[in-house]
Parts: structure tokens; C-alpha cells; sequence
């Protein structure tokens, strides 16, 4: 496509454009330019704009994927708040930034604002200005002229995940859920362990289910900064392990009084002989700061050390997920060695931590 905006290039040759190497469903949030790109009109010069309806057909089919969507415009916020307000579509436009600063200072900000890496933002504008700023300072972003929403950017493999699953149809509305945390614990006077007493958190692990599995391969694809090795795992893969004799396949899912988290956690573990394996240890960056990364954990070291096994587990760096190694550590696990990639850690399973107070470990619900 023509209008592809490319990063400039790099000292001594060329940069390729996340295009060039299309990664199937890695588009995690779209964010929008609003003049010209999601209406017909320049908000402030001609006071009365129109949606355009292959946008709004798109910002529907997007959010049903799963696929979050922001917007970063150089406009009033007030007025242009109203406009979508008054087109139904402010509750699409997570984390809006409407003002007059850099857009890819805006886009810099949504990504930490969800938590996510500005590689999985799709940036989409009128202006060849607007996208060569952010494709210079972020070469990561995918950035997408206005001009191509016509041309089946929806069928575009980083804006197709492999399955939708319940979580994905609710995505949104997690985040939203999140958002009224945020604001609740702004307003809290108290510290961070006595808020999250206040939010009613029940924590479920469970062995996988059919169900769980097109949900489990998404958590391996999307997560990074929380997953010990970085692997992803198909569904036909976790499908053949969680029915394996030699493996135990874990979900965890978290919900408190603003309401549902979703699955979002996994656990692999190899099972065969006296040594347990524990091959990938992930958690959702959105339950981050809800001090619940050590549960499962610890979960699974109780059952190796009521079950009479040693635990290891395997720790490669991804230069994201240095979070899982101190997570490891913090739980008493020392290296022993390496395993391929992968270094390898074992557990003091005389250290097994209990859950914490504001939290209540539960099995799922039938």
C-alpha cells in the first residue's frame, strides 16, 4: 500500500517497517487521529463534523476482536469530547489524549496509560506530518494513512487475532473496570495493601479446560513483560499437554468488586519424575500492581512439595521480563544451571509463602 509510512532509515541502510514482517494479531490498540481521519470536517474551523462510516464500522469491528482503540488528536478536548460523545463513540476510546502536544508523545502516553509496548499500537492519521513524527520517535508503531481505512485494513494479518475468545468480547470493559480502580484508589486515603483490602479480590486456579485453551494460547502471544521465558504455545499444543499425564496445565482468573479480570494467568508444568519442571510462568500486565504475580507461584510449589517432587523452573531473559526473574527470587528460588536456553532455578519448597490478606484463593465456579 502506497501510503505506508515508513520510519527513516537507519545510518549505513535501511529500517524495515513492522509491514515489511506482518506478525499475525499483534496489534493490541488502534489509536485514532480525529480531523480528517474518524470525521469528515476540522472540528475547530468548521464547528460541525461527520462521522465517516467506514471508521465506525471499523472502531466496532475492532473492539469485537478485542482490540483496544485510543485517540491522540490536536484538538480542543472539551468539544471534541462532546463530538464523540454525541456519535456514540467515547466509550469505544480508552485513555483519550486530546490536546496540542507531539503525537507521538500521545501515543508514548496511551501505551503506558494500558500498560502495553508501543510495538503492538497501530497509529492511524490524515497528515503524512503527523505520521512520519511518530513513526521517527517509534519505529515499532505500525502507523496507517486515514486514506487505507478503506482498503481492508481490518483484513491486514496484525489486526487479526487467531481466535476471539470470551475475554476478548469483554476487553474493553475490563479496562474500563480498571480505570474506576485507578480513580478509586486516587481518592483512597490509604495506603496501597489497605485499598486493595477494600476490592474484594478472589483469586481461582484451575487445570484447564477445552475452553480455556484459545484463551491460554492468546496470554502466551500477548503477554511479554510478565512471561518467564517468552514462548508462546498454539492451542493445538496446550490442547496435547493439558491432556497429557506428564503435564498439569493451570489457569488463573481474578475478580474483585468492580468486576471481572478474566483469565489471566498460566501455568505449564512437567510432572514426570522426581524433579517438577515448571516450563512457562505468565500473568497479565493488568493485574500488575494487584499483588497477586506470587499466587500462582506458589500454588504451583505447594502442589510439587505435597506431592513429595523438587520444583524448578525455567527463566529465559527477553529483555521485558525481568520482573518474572525477581519474582522467582523474591520466592526463594536459586540457579542451579541451564537447560538449552533457558537458566534454570530451583525452589526452596520449605519457603512457601500463603497467600496475602487482601486476597481470597478460591476454586472456580462450576
Amino acid at each position: 500500500m502506497d501510503s505506508q509510512v515508513s520510519p527513516p532509515a537507519a545510518p549505513g541502510g535501511s529500517r524495515e517497517t513492522p509491514r515489511d514482517k506482518p506478525r499475525r494479531g499483534r496489534i493490541k490498540c488502534v489509536v485514532w487521529d480525529l480531523d480528517e481521519t474518524v470525521w469528515d470536517g476540522v472540528l475547530l474551523e468548521d464547528g460541525k463534523v461527520v462521522p465517516r462510516p467506514a471508521v465506525v464500522e471499523l472502531v466496532h469491528e475492532l473492539d469485537a476482536r478485542g482490540i483496544l482503540q485510543s485517540v491522540a488528536s490536536k484538538n480542543d478536548f472539551d468539544a471534541a469530547m462532546e463530538q464523540l460523545e454525541g456519535f456514540g463513540l467515547v466509550e469505544y476510546f480508552l485513555h483519550p489524549r486530546i490536546g496540542w502536544g507531539p503525537k507521538s508523545s500521545s501515543v508514548a502516553d496511551i501505551a503506558a496509560a494500558l500498560n502495553i509496548g508501543v510495538d503492538s499500537l497501530a497509529f492511524v492519521d490524515d497528515q503524512p506530518f503527523e505520521l512520519e513524527e511518530v513513526a521517527f520517535r517509534h519505529p515499532q508503531v505500525l502507523c496507517v494513512g486515514a486514506d487505507e481505512i478503506g482498503e481492508a485494513v481490518s483484513q491486514w494479518e496484525e489486526f487479526q487475532p487467531r481466535f476471539i475468545t470470551e475475554e476478548s468480547a469483554h476487553r474493553r470493559s475490563m479496562y474500563r473496570s480498571a480505570i474506576e480502580r485507578d480513580q478509586a484508589e486516587e481518592e483512597a486515603k490509604s495506603t496501597g495493601e489497605d485499598f486493595l483490602a477494600t476490592l474484594d479480590m478472589v483469586f481461582t486456579i484451575s487445570e484447564a479446560a477445552e475452553e480455556d485453551l484459545q484463551r491460554a494460547e492468546e496470554l502466551t502471544v500477548r503477554t511479554n513483560q510478565l512471561n518467564s521465558t517468552g514462548r508462546t504455545y498454539s492451542y493445538e499444543e496446550l490442547k496435547v499437554l493439558s491432556a497429557s499425564p506428564d503435564h498439569v496445565l493451570l489457569v488463573a482468573e481474578l475478580e474483585d468488586r468492580f468486576g471481572e479480570y478474566g483469565k489471566i494467568g498460566l501455568a505449564l508444568v512437567e510432572t514426570r519424575g522426581p524433579v517438577w519442571r515448571l516450563r512457562l510462568l505468565l500473568m497479565s500486565c493488568r493485574v500488575m500492581s494487584r499483588g497477586v504475580g506470587a499466587v500462582l507461584l506458589n500454588h504451583v510449589m505447594t502442589l510439587a512439595r505435597d506431592n513429595g517432587a523438587r520444583l524448578q523452573a525455567e527463566f529465559v531473559e527477553t529483555g521485558r521480563n525481568r520482573m518474572m526473574f525477581v519474582t522467582y527470587r523474591f520466592a526463594g528460588f536459586r540457579e542451579v544451571g541451564t537447560s538449552g536456553d533457558a537458566l534454570l532455578l530451583e525452589a526452596d519448597l520449605t519457603r512457601v509463602r500463603p497467600a496475602p490478606d487482601h486476597l481470597v484463593v478460591a476454586p472456580r465456579r462450576a
